[in-house]
């Protein structure tokens, strides 16, 4: 039996993280209302992403794992962008732009990198 993990995108744009043994049960249950408090209360649901484990301890863990990603790494993830996912998954001190496209990233055809000043660093032309 596959078990799943999952996200859904709620109707004021959150996001919720969750796993189950039975997909297409659990995505209607939330649809529905009444199962989930954090979910009832912002419907209309939608799954964004979701990915099969051989085993409910694998489902769970990547749950726990994923609910503590940023917006912008769940959306990566959602979008199968990898090259996204790969720049968030970095503490953001570790980056190099606080833009994707600035380094090249996610499209660009740009081959040069620009580094950004850290505002706690003066200039050493002031």
């Amino acid at each position: 039996m596959p078990f799943w993990c999952y996200i859904l995108e709620c109707a004021d744009g959150v996001y919720y993280t969750g796993h189950t043994d039975d997909l297409e049960r659990r995505i209607a249950e939330h649809s529905v209302g009444g199962f989930c408090r954090f979910t009832s209360a912002r419907r209309p649901v939608e799954l964004i992403w979701a990915d099969e484990f051989p085993t409910r301890e694998e489902a769970l863990a990547s749950e726990l794992r994923i609910k503590k990603w940023s917006r912008a790494k769940k959306e990566a993830l959602a979008a199968g962008d990898w090259g996204k996912l790969s720049f968030y998954s970095k503490p953001p001190r570790e980056r190099l732009s606080t833009s994707l496209e600035a380094n090249g990233c996610c499209g660009s055809h740009s081959h040069s990198v620009r580094i950004e000043r850290s505002r706690d660093t003066k200039r050493a032309d002031n």
